[in-house]
């Protein structure tokens, strides 16, 4: 069955570029909708499966706690939905926690949970004070970074006390750029192929949020044809 959309705003002859924000009960949705639309795609925020597929891309938000950001996506379908997207080229986005459940596993508190493993990593507590590390911070941004193209020197505001330090083995290609908090050094944004992430919230950033946001948008390709 062909997912159905909402009327699509057309520039000219181009129909918008059609974003779904993957609902799964985390926090922070609606300011992420709000900001892609802003951004200048059509935005649906659901967790139908043929509506998350059929999308020109797939943004995944996050707030809370690791275990629980993954229970939820397991209770939608998220880690295969998002896996089948991967696999026929459709790009993905993931934000806050939505890119740490991408690495290979969190551990908070003690405890450990798996993650997708689309990013080899773990994602711990970071060792720096104070925690949470909450406001705005630089990017050490990865040469060729076109996630960043515009806003190489700019500021973005974080929210969290977690993070991955590195991956051992990154796929080939694959860019990592890092922030320092507290002389602790983490990955703060990962560029991946169609896989796209950040630590940071850029629906929460200002201009240079709306700017990457745009970069991102801007790489969604038609893949779909209007329902």
């Amino acid at each position: 069955m062909t997912a159905v959309w909402p009327r699509l705003e057309r520039v000219g002859d181009q129909p918008s570029i059609r974003v779904a924000v993957l609902d799964y009960g985390s926090g922070n949705v609606h300011s992420a909708t709000r900001a892609v639309a802003a951004a200048g795609a059509e935005v649906v925020l659901t967790s139908d499966p043929e509506v998350c597929l059929a999308a020109d891309g797939l943004l995944v938000p996050g707030v809370g706690a690791f275990a629980a950001c993954m229970d939820g996506l397991v209770a939608v379908g998220g880690p295969e939905l998002i896996r089948r997207r991967l696999l026929a080229g459709g790009p993905v986005l993931g934000i806050c926690v939505g890119h740490q459940v991408l690495f290979d596993s969190g551990v908070e508190h003690g405890t450990q949970a798996v993650g997708l493993g689309l990013l080899p990593g773990v994602v711990e507590e970071l060792v720096a004070k104070p925690l949470p590390h909450m406001g705005w911070n630089t990017v050490q941004v990865a040469a060729g970074s076109a996630m960043f193209a515009g806003v190489e020197d700019q500021r973005f505001y974080f929210v969290h006390s977690y993070g991955v330090h590195d991956g051992a083995g990154w796929p080939a290609g694959a860019l990592a750029s890092y922030t320092e908090h507290g002389g602790d050094r983490f990955v703060a944004a990962v560029e991946d192929g169609l896989l796209w992430s950040t630590q940071f919230h850029p629906e929460k950033s200002g201009a240079a949020g709306a700017r990457l946001l745009r970069n991102w948008i801007a790489t969604l390709g038609r893949t779909h044809e209007q329902a």
